[in-house]
């Protein structure tokens, strides 16, 4: 049996954090896609002694699906962007009008995340700034993809995308619409991001605000 290749999210984060420490130049902030990537981006943050945000996106299942993203939508304030994957839309005949219902509801959820994240808090100002963009994992790359759409109307400086995992696929695709991707492990077949993980347990709302409120104390 594979042993895992981080042991945890914390655990991968200190690792991602490591391999970026005193590579990334500027004025830079860190964003985790929730949940788990704040988690993740948490370790990158105090490795670069820069601040740790979040930045609100919803991957898009499949109806009978859920694991698999046909889309992601994403939102920075009142901005939002949405993506969809076409292959995956068109292997499983999505309609218009259903992938619309699906992208209507977890749009709902993003913004219940949102106010539970960040409260009354505006969003963090990005223009000029590097942002380093971290999720606990690539698969078909949807999220980072609308993540990386609604940041480009933020106008930083410069996109970096680090994740601990990832499909050659995925990052491939992102390399060409972000200034730099960095991932630690891209194995030739990726099942399931959570297969690099020897655990990989959903992360709460709570975990989420605990690791953001320990990050602002650190700096």
């Amino acid at each position: 049996m594979r042993r895992a290749a981080f042991a945890d999210r914390r655990d991968a984060g200190r690792a991602l954090g490591a391999r970026l420490a005193g590579t990334v130049p500027g004025d830079v902030v860190v964003l985790g896609l929730p949940r788990g990537g704040v988690v993740v981006a948490a370790g990158v943050a105090a490795a670069l002694g820069a601040p740790l945000e979040v930045l609100l996106v919803r991957k898009l299942g499949l109806p009978r699906q859920p694991e698999l993203a046909m889309g992601a939508v994403a939102a920075i304030g009142e901005a939002v962007e949405t993506v969809r994957t076409d292959h995956v839309l068109t292997a499983a005949g999505i309609d218009d009008a259903t992938f619309a219902a699906v992208r209507d509801r977890e749009l709902v959820e993003l913004r219940r995340r949102e106010a539970a994240y960040r409260g009354d808090r505006p969003p963090v100002d990005l223009a000029g700034r590097t942002v380093v963009l971290v999720d606990d994992g690539l698969a078909t790359g949807a999220t980072v993809r609308a993540a990386l759409q609604v940041l480009a109307g933020r106008r930083p400086a410069r996109t970096v995308v680090a994740v601990p995992v990832g499909s050659p696929a995925a990052v491939r695709e992102l390399s060409a619409l972000a200034d730099e991707v960095v991932c630690l492990f891209a194995p030739a077949t990726l099942r399931a991001v959570g297969g690099a993980y020897g655990s990989f347990a959903q992360t709460s709302d709570d975990e989420v605000r605990r690791v953001l409120r320990e990050a602002a104390t650190e700096l």
